[in-house]
């Protein structure tokens, strides 16, 4: 039941941007329909936090959503999921409409699910995203022998052979922090490949052709970071199809996938296996995305770094400093191991899932 005096904001996106409806406690607008482009997450992070030092609000987000909680969070702004079973069907390339999401918070609060810092959008699903990994492994398998996913690279090399191992960034392009992390790379002539988000690269190109101009891979890492097992087959194609497109605007465009948060179904894998997409999973992840301090995170990648292994890293999602900070660390203490740096595209092929 809705709480007297707070204020509802359902963010919907669509293939332009963001929209924002706001609803009171009685279900009445606040504001009009509110819209920010693809590349204004700062201006609505600022309007919503405007509204709430007004009166309290919730922000209401779908599954589908996956690039606001690492801006809207440490905001301080209190950010709900609403999960496919409690809303209307999505369009082809969207989430639903703003109000909707507005009015399922306030209709009742209580059967959303508050994003922390810590779980992201997929607070509260992590054992169905768990079953979804385990449920799909013979999928997996058969696609990484067929040499169209991969884990990592291989582990034993001939004598005299320097190990290998792939950087890879997610949910960019975000300036400043893509900016300074391809200014690292370049600085030690380090190649690495980005997975882009559709709504990120539509919103920076100038970015995007910085990376391929500099011999970076690139990937595709759908249109709004969605959880792939909540979208229909039609849906994730529109995704896959937008971003490539997107990309493709600022470069000769992506070759490979990466699934957000790793998610996954046999489903999800089977089209996309008959689509033809290479997927590139990772063995280290540090978790940057949680901002635990630069030398924690350079510390994980250089004591879990192996032959073959791809470092899941992040330019995007949110504050990144961190990241930025750690990459010196963490290429200079591969450096120092013996490694030499590739792009992930170069380990596919080599691995199981």
């Amino acid at each position: 039941m809705a709480e007297p005096g707070r204020r509802y904001a359902g963010i919907a996106w669509t293939a332009a941007g963001f929209e924002v409806a706001v609803l009171d406690s009685a279900g009445r607008p606040v504001r009009p329909l509110a819209r920010f482009g693809a590349g204004q997450r700062a201006g609505l992070t600022r309007y919503l936090t405007g509204l709430a030092a007004d009166a309290p609000l919730v922000a209401v987000v779908d599954s589908t959503n996956g690039v606001l909680d690492g801006t809207l969070v440490p905001a301080g702004l209190p950010v709900y999921r609403a999960d496919p079973w409690l809303l209307p069907g999505r369009p082809l390339l969207g989430s639903v409409p703003a109000q909707d999401l507005a009015e399922a918070g306030r209709r009742d609060l209580a059967a959303l699910c508050r994003l922390t810092p810590q779980g992201g959008t997929l607070t509260g699903r992590g054992a169905e995203h768990r079953a979804g990994v385990t449920g799909s492994r013979a999928e997996a398998t058969a696609l990484a022998a067929a040499g169209r996913l991969a884990r990592h690279g291989p582990r034993a090399l001939p004598a005299g052979t320097a190990p290998e191992v792939a950087l890879t960034f997610d949910d960019g392009p975000n300036p400043p922090y893509t900016g300074q992390i391809l200014d690292i790379l370049a600085r030690y002539q380090v190649p690495a490949t980005f997975f882009c988000v559709g709504l990120q690269a539509r919103a920076h190109p100038a970015d995007v052709a910085r990376m391929a101009a500099a011999g970076h891979g690139l990937g595709n890492h759908t249109w709004s970071h969605p959880f792939l097992p909540d979208l229909s087959r039609a849906q994730l194609t529109e995704q896959l199809d937008r971003t490539d497109e997107a990309i493709a605007a600022a470069s000769a465009g992506p070759v490979l996938f990466r699934p957000p948060y790793g998610s996954r179904s046999p489903d999800v894998l089977r089209w996309l296996g008959e689509r033809g997409t290479p997927i590139v999973l990772w063995d280290v992840d540090p978790s940057d995305w949680a901002r635990p301090g630069a030398a924690l995170i350079a510390g994980r990648v250089l004591m879990r770094a192996r032959p073959g292994t791809i470092i899941l890293m992040h330019d995007g999602g949110g504050d990144r400093s961190q990241t930025v900070a750690a990459l010196p660390l963490v290429i200079e203490g591969l450096l120092d191991r013996g490694f030499r740096f590739t792009r992930a595209g170069a380990l596919l092929g080599h691995s199981g899932p």
